[in-house]
């Protein structure tokens, strides 16, 4: 198969999921055709994946699986999409998985819009306790890059997510996933094709993404630090326009760091993170859901 007979790429992550890993696998395999490919990057797993793999690799030769040292998911991904052929990737976590009907939803789609630079898909998010709650996707309008990255970066009213979302590959090759962040690393490069693809959106469910409470944990370790080294990496890549957007959004980052800080009772630097976030940008910092939690924290 050539470069040219490949529309998408699957790309799979994986470090120490070889519990799960045939699930996500076997979500891909089900609905093989020759326009897809399959490429797993081996994250320097400690557990039994390169097993898992080698049977894969053994029993289904469309799968491809590049081992390397342990450098972190946006390593991976980055390493994945170098070597995909496809004009357009899908990153699928390992714990997670497409649904049935995922690439002829995909296929449909680029069909009825050539050129596209992104679609968002819907996602059925299922916990640990078995709930399942179907997430439809909101839609992009056309806009100014500012006014989309000011939706997306500080509104929250546009959503990204790995696993049900489609991306051309040139736009990633464009924006690669800063490898110096250890969490969040997929906010620089959304931000980035939020403002310059052109965006469709479906309402069908692209992928069942499995919910971890261990995956809400906030590591507070050099958590400044790293809050102002997400706020560089965001707008690097951004356009003039969105520039005047730079303080709300570092505002935005110490709010963050606020609540992290109040969930932690770590009330001291709850009072500090908020007072920076408040000269940084009061339109941010006093908007209600902060304020009323920064008032209560003062009156203590």
């Amino acid at each position: 198969m050539t470069s040219n007979d490949v529309l998408i790429s699957v790309v799979v992550p994986t470090y120490n999921y070889a519990r799960v890993l045939p699930r996500a696998l076997d979500s891909v395999l089900y609905q093989w055709a020759d326009d897809l490919e399959l490429i797993v990057i081996n994250d320097g797993s400690r557990d039994n994946t390169l097993e898992v793999l080698a049977d894969y690799a053994a029993r289904y030769p469309q799968v491809r699986v590049v081992d390397q040292a342990n450098a972190g998911a946006a390593a991976a991904r980055n390493k994945g999409i170098g070597l995909a052929r496809g004009r357009y990737v899908l990153l699928l976590d390992a714990d997670d998985e497409l649904t049935t009907d995922a690439i002829s939803t995909l296929r449909e789609v680029l069909r009825a819009n050539p050129g596209v630079g992104m679609v968002l898909g819907g996602q059925i998010s299922v916990y640990d306790d078995g709930r399942e709650r179907l997430r439809l996707p909101t839609p992009v309008p056309q806009a100014s890059a500012r006014e989309l990255a000011r939706r997306y970066l500080l509104q929250k009213r546009i959503s990204v997510s790995h696993c049900c979302t489609l991306f051309d590959r040139e736009l990633l090759l464009r924006r690669p996933y800063p490898e110096g962040l250890r969490t969040g690393e997929d906010i620089p490069v959304f931000a980035y094709l939020v403002v310059n693809a052109r965006v469709v959106t479906t309402d069908v469910p692209l992928a069942r993404i499995h919910k971890h409470a261990d995956s809400l944990r906030h590591n507070r370790e050099n958590e400044e630090e790293y809050a102002l080294g997400m706020a560089h990496e965001v707008f690097a890549s951004l356009p003039e326009e969105c520039q005047g957007l730079r303080g709300r959004y570092k505002a935005q980052r110490y709010l963050s760091l606020f609540r992290a800080a109040l969930l932690s009772g770590d009330r001291l630097s709850a009072r500090r993170f908020y007072t920076q976030a408040l000269r940084l940008s009061p339109l941010q910092a006093m908007r209600w859901t902060y304020l009323r939690k920064a008032t209560r924290l003062m009156m203590v």
